[in-house]
């Protein structure tokens, strides 16, 4: 844990509001807090360093920070406390499909109270299943003499015989992977099974993550009666005389409720947002959409490092003053010798927009990136330490994600159990969104080695430097306000990185440009992934990384569908939507961290159409140098494409060439069909470059588009003085008229 961290309730505000900000402190010493514009978050002394200025927003301090923990650990807490309290005897029932093996206990579903009474079922570190339930001489266990098999499904069956005075606990595999068992124990007592507790999925508590489950479960049933022997159910659980719950993960896969089935409506919540829309015990392979089979789809999975919600309590408040200047902000904070930043965007009031030009920012792809743990961090020492070596050098954000997975991970990696993170907060210090925070090291030949927020700036910098009067959009409000918010602007320019979009968001910037509009996307990888966002809370998102795309983990056959609105998710290439379509140029190549120049079209001096880009630019080639890779063409590749969607009308101003050899460049799988062939039909070198396009459309829109993640990077060189701000700067003008 940090001495001191915090998180903003939402990353972006209107003049007016009021932000909540959510820290915690370990240090023992006071906190001071003071609001500053952000005005270079580059940590890298060639550029300046981090720069801020003061701004004059009072900061109130709701509750002292002190220090928290973080609840992470998804589980479920099923229907009112006291659910055994009238019964004697009793049948639990639940498909298991263990994931992880560990050095402690893992709970599948509780409600034994701290008087002893109840019953709890675990797997244990050996992955037998132990059962425990109270009696009114103390605790009786029964345990399997057998592991489950990880990755099997097994039905799991407690049975609670006060009649016989016994307890019965029955393993069956659904497959022949495994034999089943049987084990028995007797009752010294009357079993005291009425707990204060409510049953708890996945967790020893009801209240917190507490000895937490990795896996699948599914169908929890439970009955007010000991089951036969032979296990055999006359009726359908839920319609059983004697049924107390049956919980039936099927329904309502887009929220956090727990459907009970049963007479009763004994209805639960999920906590922590653990992954649902995933194949149970019965998926057979010839269904891929959950809503087509939901029978095939009753499982959760829960993880012990699922995190939806730190859950600190809120200590400090901003009311943002109305004229409040549309920009990038951030939360100071101080504690002894411990610091922290905690950024925020301010955007305009609804409907009053007084800029030409808005910039986009990516908030959603920050999140999905949020925290993301490197994996040269944890296997390259080497990597590590010139990473460590060089903030300190900078002083720049001292901190990694790599060091400290407290806060939880990104959907760049996976979960304990080797499973991918598919779901994502804002709710929780994001480590990587900071000033100065820096992802790669050799400044030699990186640059600065900057990605998402801290490379944006760069962009930010180049406009205010270059006396372009703009307002900051994010994802959240495009997303919610769709063209509408679009709409007074002349222009929409987008960062390095603008990966991640929702239906809505595409559906707005392409009604935007159809309709007259001008967008400018300056980065590469853009519009590649199609995510869902949580329908009941704001700052959750989904991803399913299904068939095909660069990759830090492939869905599950068959969980290719978000479970909160129910839509195929994967690349926006295979949902009829490549990136080409809307901006002309779509991902093609992926490198490491390093940069090189673009060649300049020589027929485009001569063509009246698009001259005007390279309007004072005499040089053949332009941007081979720069503080994102030390070239303006880097790291991911867009080029033109007009069998995905590049429009007849596009116009290449320039493309990549030469790119460095110490870039183990490799086509996206998408485009790649054997290790010798590509489905363009080109040879892989050809389609390793970056296309700086420019076209039109029928509406009057226009678009220019740059292909490059690196190429913002390149704005500052020479103090602003450089062929790729010219050509930028061009463009702007021309398209805010």
């Amino acid at each position: 844990m940090l001495p001191l961290a915090g998180y903003a309730e939402r990353l972006s505000a209107r003049p007016g509001q009021t932000l909540r900000f959510h820290v915690a402190n370990a240090t023992g010493a006071p906190v001071t807090a003071r609001v500053v514009r952000v005005l270079c978050a580059d940590p890298n002394p060639a550029i300046g360093g981090v720069q801020t200025e003061p701004v004059a927003i009072a900061v109130d301090t709701l509750a002292e920070p002190g220090p928290q923990g973080v609840p992470a650990g998804s589980y479920a807490v099923l229907g009112p406390a006291g659910l055994l309290r009238q019964v004697d005897s009793c049948t639990v029932s639940v498909r298991v499909h263990p994931t992880l093996a560990l050095p402690r206990r893992q709970v599948i579903l509780s409600c034994l109270d701290d008087d002893g009474r109840g019953l709890a079922l675990e797997l244990t570190a050996a992955l037998t299943l132990r059962a425990t339930v109270g009696t009114e001489a103390g605790l009786a266990t029964v345990e399997t003499a057998a592991p489950l098999a990880l990755h099997v499904w097994a039905d799991v069956t407690l049975v609670v015989d006060a009649a016989r005075g016994a307890l019965r606990l029955v393993v069956q595999p659904i497959t022949a992977q495994a034999a089943s068992q049987t084990a028995h124990a007797a009752l010294a007592a009357a079993p005291a099974l009425a707990s204060h507790r409510r049953l708890s999925l996945a967790s020893a508590s009801d209240t917190a993550p507490v000895d937490t489950f990795n896996g699948r479960l599914e169908q929890p049933v439970l009955l007010a009666q000991a089951q036969p022997a032979d296990g055999a159910a006359a009726t359908p659980a839920a319609q059983d005389p004697s049924c107390i719950g049956a919980w039936d993960f099927t329904q309502e896969m887009h929220s956090r409720r727990v459907v009970d089935t049963g007479p009763h409506g004994h209805h639960g919540e999920t906590i922590n947002t653990p992954t649902r829309a995933v194949c149970g015990a019965r998926w057979t392979g010839q269904e891929q959409c959950f809503r087509h089979a939901p029978e095939q789809y009753g499982a959760i999975h829960f993880h012990d490092d699922d995190l939806d919600d730190c859950r600190w309590p809120a200590t400090h408040a901003v009311t943002l003053p109305a004229g409040l200047r549309s920009d990038a902000y951030a939360l100071l904070l101080e504690a002894g010798d411990a610091a922290e930043n905690i950024p925020f965007f301010v955007v305009p009031p609804r409907g009053q927009a007084t800029a030409r030009i808005a910039v986009l920012v990516s908030t959603y792809t920050y999140t999905v990136y949020g925290n993301h743990a490197r994996p040269e961090w944890m296997n390259d020492p080497a990597w590590r330490a010139a990473l460590v070596a060089q903030a300190r050098d900078w002083q720049a954000y001292p901190y990694n994600p790599g060091e400290h997975r407290d806060y939880g991970l990104s959907t760049y990696n996976v979960h304990g159990d080797g499973s991918g993170i598919a779901l994502v907060s804002w709710r929780r210090p994001m480590l990587n969104l900071r000033l100065g925070y820096i992802t790669y090291p050799y400044p030699d030949i990186r640059g600065s080695g900057l990605r998402h927020y801290p490379a944006d700036s760069h962009l930010l910098m180049w406009l205010a430097h270059m006396g372009h009067q703009v307002e900051l959009i994010t994802d959240d409000e495009l997303h919610h306000e769709g063209q509408a918010l679009l709409a007074p602007y002349k222009v929409v320019v987008t960062g390095s990185h603008p990966e991640y979009h929702t239906p809505q968001m595409l559906d707005a910037l392409q009604g935007y440009r159809d309709s007259g509009g001008r967008l400018v996307y300056l980065g590469g990888n853009g519009f590649y992934w199609k995510i869902a966002l949580d329908p009941a809370r704001d700052g959750q998102i989904e991803i399913r990384r299904g068939e095909g795309g660069i990759r830090a983990w492939a869905a599950e056959p068959g969980e290719y569908y978000h479970q909160f609105d129910g839509q195929y998710g994967g690349l926006w290439r295979r949902n009829a939507r490549p990136p080409q379509k809307l901006v002309g140029v779509g991902f093609t190549a992926q490198g490491n961290f390093v940069g090189s120049h673009y060649r300049i079209d020589p027929s485009v001096r001569s063509n009246p159409k698009v001259r005007w880009i390279v309007e004072g630019v005499s040089a053949e080639t332009v941007g081979g140098a720069g503080f994102s890779g030390h070239g303006a063409a880097g790291f991911e590749l867009d080029r033109v494409d007009k069998r995905l969607g590049s429009p007849e009308s596009a116009i290449v101003i320039a493309s990549s060439e030469n790119h460095p050899p110490e870039a183990p460049w490799v086509l996206v799988p998408e485009e790649q069909l054997t290790h010798i062939t590509t489905i363009p039909g080109q040879p892989h070198k050809a389609l390793i470059r970056a296309d700086m396009t420019w076209f039109d459309v029928p509406g009057g829109g226009e678009v220019f588009s740059v292909g490059s993640i690196t190429f913002c990077g390149a704005l500052p060189v020479n103090h602003f003085d450089n062929d790729i701000s010219r050509i930028l700067d061009n463009v702007l003008r021309r398209f805010s008229r």
